[in-house]
């Protein structure tokens, strides 16, 4: 829900419309393939951390549903089929790919010497149009670099608010994080400042590529979103920070790649 409509985004851009149905089809199995890697490495990253949080000792393996040989074997089962989808696209997709799963994977470490780690995150995210982009040409245009950008700028934004839930834990346990380090209130600045950013990326975008109008509107509706997601949250009161992290979010990205890839479509 959050990356592969930016993937796809990066993918109608670089075709100029559709790309072929074997693009397609290989960039969703690898965006699948990566992301289902990423979030079981993580969980085994994560393991001891999530069991001694009151907020995830019932993830699977804290809790005992999952055995971490079970977790490791669909890991690797999951970075083979990532791994053959990049060769099914381009000998560059291929060579870059193991490049991607480092980078992915060591997101999960972050959090452990940096305040920083949400902004790792958000890289993590935002290589996703990228890749799509030289998944369909081949070769890499600076010019998707932009998105790639907004999207770092816009997950490193709401992993910030998520993380406000974690801000005592963290201090007990030694963890790094922006809401840790500055507090909630500041921490939500950040966040917006984050997503002030995105909307630079999104501009500059536009620009570069001769978007549209429907493009533009999309930018002004993932504003829109952005303070309305924004205006869920306070320092005080953090009650209602799931829709505001995986609602609205998941409704922003969605939009967005709608919005692009009308604006594509109409004026090829």
């Amino acid at each position: 829900i959050f990356m592969l409509p930016f993937a796809l985004c990066g993918a109608v851009l670089a075709a100029r419309g559709w790309p072929s149905a074997h693009a397609l089809i290989w960039i969703v199995v690898a965006m699948v393939a990566a992301r289902s890697a990423a979030m079981a490495f993580n969980r085994l990253a994560d393991a001891s951390i999530d069991a001694a949080n009151p907020r995830t000792k019932m993830r699977a393996l804290p809790a005992g549903a999952l055995t971490p040989g079970f977790v490791w074997t669909f890991v690797i089962a999951s970075c083979c089929i990532f791994l053959g989808a990049a060769y099914e696209l381009n000998r560059l997709s291929f060579f870059l790919a193991p490049l991607a799963l480092a980078i992915v994977f060591f997101y999960s470490y972050t959090k452990r010497f940096t305040r920083w780690s949400h902004f790792f995150l958000g890289f993590a995210m935002g290589i996703a149009p990228t890749a799509a982009w030289i998944a369909v040409r081949g070769s890499l245009d600076p010019r998707i670099l932009l998105l790639t950008g907004a999207v770092t700028f816009w997950g490193g934004g709401f992993d910030v608010l998520y993380a406000c839930q974690d801000h005592d834990f963290d201090r007990e346990q030694g963890l790094h994080s922006i809401p840790r380090y500055f507090g909630i209130s500041r921490a939500l600045w950040i966040s917006r400042f984050f997503h002030v950013l995105m909307l630079a990326f999104l501009i500059a975008m536009i620009i570069t590529f001769g978007l549209g109008t429907l493009a533009v509107a999309g930018v002004a509706l993932v504003a829109s979103l952005l303070i309305y997601e924004h205006s869920l949250v306070s320092a005080s009161d953090l009650s209602k920070l799931n829709a505001a992290f995986f609602t609205m979010n998941g409704v922003i990205s969605i939009m967005f790649f709608f919005f692009i890839a009308g604006d594509v479509l109409l004026r090829r």
